[in-house]
């Protein structure tokens, strides 16, 4: 026998845009507000903290590096443009500064010997993660620090409280790049991983949050959780935030530290199927990943895969990679070109049905 959600599910039209139902036939309220959060489709963008490279530091970085300055070579709007426009997943990716000042003076800015614009530095000075996309060579950001960019999420949630749940995933930057003075990254150890949930948890309160815990409840794991489908219903997901980290197992085992899983802690984390702590997963490969997306899906999880990447398909016009993300039922499908980009192309990426958030193509869990 047909369950209730899946009828209630089924009785929701295609082009029903979950975030502004409008109660007609296909569009009700009550029917739509009953499905949980894993039910819906938005889009997002990739890196959305990123500001362009100033036009004289990415001339030089085309002279040592063409394919890596042309994989750089976009920008975003402020946050609360992306928001407005309905992004429903934001990536913020950052550096450990505990005493700040470490990123306060980027090498590509010395490098360019007074020819770029000047770089607004006094918020890099105080302690805290520091939003960059590469330091020392793409490290102009629309918000500097992290907790900068959650105030202007926060700000923008507060005034539109009936939006369906935003996804926030973040890379914890770590890696050194191999240019000659290029200043060192800190590692994440336990101590910047506390850093991260305390300065979540400065900005949103925890009723605002869609955490770990409350996903897991009663149930044994997390993995159990979202298999069983214990995820909010959009009653209760509309206005609140879930982060992700973004990384690999590695950095997930510190996240965890001595926990059995992540009681206590504010992000998911990226981690195989088959985790105890799976509840959220990247698959950024819509067309090589196809079946893994649909197990992941069919597991309960939360997916994020990406519409386009490096530039490529703004280049080339090609929609295989967009149309896939779409069809292939990730919650959450990132893009780095809501609006064209004008000096690459016409090339843009929007949720079919033109909505803020639409029924699933593949899950009603």
């Amino acid at each position: 026998m047909m369950s209730t959600l899946l009828a209630a599910a089924l009785s929701i039209a295609a082009n029903c845009d979950l975030e502004k139902p409008s109660g007609k036939s296909g569009c009700r309220v009550e029917a739509v507000n009953a499905l949980p959060m894993t039910a819906i489709q938005v889009i997002g963008t990739h890196n959305s903290y990123k500001a362009a490279i100033s036009l004289p530091e990415m001339a030089m970085l085309a002279r040592i590096n063409p394919k890596a300055a042309q994989s750089l070579d976009y920008a975003k709007p402020s946050l609360t443009t992306q928001l407005t426009a309905g992004a429903r997943q934001l990536e913020l990716d950052y550096v450990y500064d505990p005493k700040g000042g470490r990123y306060a003076n980027p090498l590509g800015l010395k490098m360019a010997a007074g020819k770029a614009p000047p770089y607004e530095s006094a918020a890099m000075l105080s302690p805290g993660l520091k939003v960059m996309h590469v330091p020392d060579i793409d490290y102009r950001s629309v918000c500097q620090t992290f907790v900068t960019c959650l105030k202007e999420v926060r700000s923008w949630s507060v005034a539109h409280p009936g939006h369906v749940p935003i996804l926030i995933i973040m890379n914890l930057k770590e890696d050194n790049i191999a240019v000659p003075g290029a200043t060192p990254l800190l590692p994440f150890d336990a101590l910047a991983m506390d850093s991260i949930d305390a300065e979540i948890r400065s900005v949103f309160p925890a009723k605002s949050l869609i955490t770990p815990d409350r996903v897991q409840g009663h149930y044994p794991t997390l993995r159990e959780a979202a298999a069983a489908g214990n995820w909010p219903r959009l009653r209760e997901a509309r206005g609140k935030v879930m982060f992700a980290m973004d990384e690999g197992q590695a950095k997930a085992d510190i996240y965890r530290g001595t926990r059995r899983g992540l009681e206590g802690r504010v992000m998911f984390v990226n981690v195989e199927e088959t985790s105890p702590m799976a509840g959220y997963i990247t698959l950024n490969e819509p067309v090589e990943l196809k079946a893994r997306i649909a197990a992941a899906l069919k597991a309960g999880l939360i997916v994020r895969t990406r519409a386009d990447a490096d530039t490529l398909e703004a280049r080339t016009g090609d929609r295989t990679r967009q149309i896939a993300a779409f069809s292939s039922g990730a919650q959450y499908v990132s893009t780095d070109y809501m609006t064209p980009d004008p000096h690459i192309g016409p090339y843009e990426a929007h949720l079919p049905g033109q909505g803020i958030a639409r029924r699933n193509p593949q899950t009603t869990r």
